[in-house]
Order: C-alpha cells, then structure tokens, then sequence
C-alpha cells in the first residue's frame, strides 16, 4: 500500500461518525477488515474492567439546528463534528439565549468547528465555527438530535501477523473520533500499510483498532494473563501531518523499543520526548502496573497543530509523502527489532586474526569498507553476552544495517555465536 492508497482509505473512512462506541466504529472495521483479516470482539455494556466499566452504546442518525424557514444553520449531515459526541436525544425549540450555552466554537480560530464530546456525563450541544455563529439571530430554532445511548457493547479489532516467535510486537491506533483525518484515520491507514509489509517474521506482530483509552482499558483487562509477552509497542497516532516525526519514550525510557525507534531516526529531522501520563494509549500499557516496553510514534504530537481536534483536520491536511514517510521508519524499526541479537565472541583474548579469515578482503573496494571495518570491530568487542547488536550500534555511533552485516559475517566465519 503506497501514500496515495493510504490517503485514499482516509478518504473513505472520513465521513463516518465515529466514537469510542457504536457503529461508526463497525463500520470503521469492516472497511479496514477488506485489507485486512480481523479479529472482532464486541465487550457488553457495563462489563468491569480494571477500574472502569464499558458505557453505554452510542449511536446517531441525525442532527440538527433549523431557523424559522426550515433552513438547517447547524448540520450533522454537513459535518459529524457539528454535534457533540454522546449527545443524549434531543428534540424541541429553543432562543439563541437558550442555546447558547450549548453551542461550542473556537473564537480563536473563527472559521473552524471545534470537536467536543462528553463520554461519561449525559448532556447534549453542537459544535459551530465563531463566525457562524456570529450570523445567527435570535431565534427561536427548532433542534433536533436524534440519537441513542443504551445497553450495548463496545468493539475491538486484532489483527495478528504470526511470527516465529510468540513474544509479540503491538502496534496500537485509535478508531473513536469522527471526522479527523491525522489524529486517528493517517494512524489507522499506516497500521493497515505495515500490517500488508511483513511476511514471516520472527516475533508475532498484533494490531489493535480500538476506541482511545476505554478501549485500551478494555483490552488489557481482558489479556493481563498474556501481557508479558509483549516485547515491544507502539501506538500510531498524527501520522500524516507535514511536521517532522516525533518520539515519546516508554515509561521505562530504556527499553529496546526506544534505542530502536531513536537509532532510525538518528539522521532525519525529528523529536524526542520522554514519557508523561498524558497522550495516547501509550500512557494505559505503561501504566505502573503493566510497565510494558511502549512508545508512542506521530509526527507532530498530540494537541501540537492549529487544526488538531477541528474541521481542520481534514484529508487536505494529511499528505501520501508524510505517510510514506511514516511507513518508512515503522518498517525500518521493525528491521531492527526483527534483525537484533545478543552474540559472544568465540576468540576473545585479543583480536582475531580477520585477514586469514577473508574478513578484510571481502571489503575491498566497497565505498563502506572503513565502516564495516569498524563495525566487525565494535561486533567483535561488546558481543560478550550482554550488548544486543542495538547496544553496540548506539554506542559506536554505526548503522544497525552495518552492525548487523558484520555480525552475520563474523557468524558465519565462526567466530561469535547467537547467545541461546
């Protein structure tokens, strides 16, 4: 799947009235589920889990603001953002004094729509650009919302690449907002892209597609028995924006996720942040009970962009390039998690001879001979048994490609072997 395939499946997912429960997120799935097999789970209305309990069920059908010659001056079927999410059911007319303390805008941004929801408290609103709502009168105006919230369930999908391994890499993106194109539709089209690139690899690769942080909550209360097999993860999120990548370290800041994802990003403009309890789903998977190895991968971070959770974010604001740029560093992070090892130098005491061995003069005449030179001799050096060949690529400043390359031909030399 290329950029302008990834930007056309943000393109069909966009329309579609999302939140953390409900059939926007069915239907959300059942598109992704035509690239890829899915695993569906539908987890019943006030089921405990961890602290929390699943809501009630979600659904809308239409929404609306009507002035007194019938015209629609707010629109649900204009923009899904135009009603808060979670509005409970709504039908009367009202005074623009009446509504006023319901209607939402940004009046820095008078053009835009602003995104609102209120998951956990039983209330209702629109949502209206500054400048439309400057034009209105005083009414009265007949308003509509013609919604749902009942007993139902809430929905997670997997999708799992089988590996050699059983220890699993988790990437994690969320499927709970309406229409918003970087914060969550660029993280999903990317997953779906990585998902399609791997073919028997060494650790099992799972993807999940779920509402933010109930659905997080909700997974991992259901797979505590099995957490411990997770090596690595990442949540995706703003993946298609026009910044520069941005990193946020696992809680443990150390973990072999972090090295890999800083040693690719080493020579390209980009951020790193250490971890907050604050974000996305990475602060659930590295809460202090699970701890896991999670990261969290955007470009430009949460709440860092002038159309982040508004009408702005739209598919004109995420671009094929910075998705295919995105890719590209998943995939090189999954080359090095897939590639890294832990090796022991079978002739320790002094440095072996590579010459009689072929070692040298396989270099000659590459234009990196110098540095795969050095990498042989950085392999040769830490692989005592406790440096990874992630290890020893931090730490002497050389490619994880020329690392793992020497490590290979001082393997097959016969003088390290993989510690078991």
């Amino acid at each position: 799947m290329n950029g302008d395939q990834m930007h056309a499946l943000v393109e069909r997912l966009y329309p579609i009235c999302r939140s953390i429960t409900g059939d926007g997120v069915r239907r959300t799935l059942e598109i992704v589920g035509e690239h890829l097999p899915l695993t569906v789970t539908e987890v019943p209305t006030g089921t405990e889990v961890l602290d929390w309990n699943v809501p009630k069920e979600w659904n809308i059908r239409d929404a609306y603001v009507k002035d007194l010659s019938g015209r629609r001056v707010i629109d649900f079927q204009e923009s899904n953002l135009h009603v808060v999410g979670y509005s409970v059911p709504v039908s009367g007319t009202y005074t623009l004094e009446e509504l006023r303390p319901r209607l939402h805008t940004l009046p820095d941004q008078p053009d835009l729509v602003p995104y609102r929801t209120s998951y956990y408290v039983e209330t209702w609103g629109f949502c209206l650009s500054q400048n439309a709502l400057d034009a209105l009168g005083e009414g009265p105006y007949e308003v509509l919302i013609d919604s749902t919230l009942e007993d139902g369930s809430l929905t997670v999908a997997e999708h799992v690449v089988p590996g050699r391994l059983p220890d699993e890499v988790v990437i994690s993106c969320h499927v709970c907002h309406p229409s918003l194109a970087n914060d969550n539709l660029a993280g999903v089209a990317v997953a779906v892209a990585l998902a399609l690139k791997l073919k028997e690899p060494r650790y099992t690769y799972r993807f999940l597609f779920m509402p933010g942080t109930i659905g997080a909550i909700t997974w991992l209360a259901r797979n505590r028995e099995r957490v411990h097999l997770i090596a690595a993860g990442l949540t995706l999120a703003c993946a298609g924006d026009p910044g520069s990548l941005t990193y946020k370290r696992s809680r443990r800041g150390d973990a072999e996720i972090d090295q890999a994802v800083e040693q690719v990003l080493e020579d390209r403009p980009h951020r790193v942040l250490d971890f907050s309890p604050y974000g996305y789903d990475e602060r659930q998977f590295c809460s202090p009970g699970f701890n896991l190895p999670f990261g969290g991968l955007t470009r430009t971070p949460y709440a860092g962009y002038p159309e982040y959770h508004t009408s702005g974010d739209n598919p004109g604001f995420v671009t094929p390039e910075a998705m295919e740029d995105t890719l590209d560093v998943l995939t090189q992070v999954v080359g090095v998690l897939e590639g890294n090892r832990t090796y022991v130098n079978l002739s320790p005491y002094g440095e072996p001879q590579l010459g009689r061995r072929g070692l040298y003069g396989s270099l000659g005449g590459r234009s990196d001979t110098k540095q795969a030179q050095m990498a042989m001799l950085w392999v040769l050096n830490l692989s005592d048994g406790e440096h990874s060949l992630l290890d020893i690529a931090r730490r002497s400043e050389l490619p994880f490609a020329a690392v793992e390359r020497a490590a290979h031909a001082l393997l097959d030399a016969g003088l390290v072997r993989e510690k078991a």
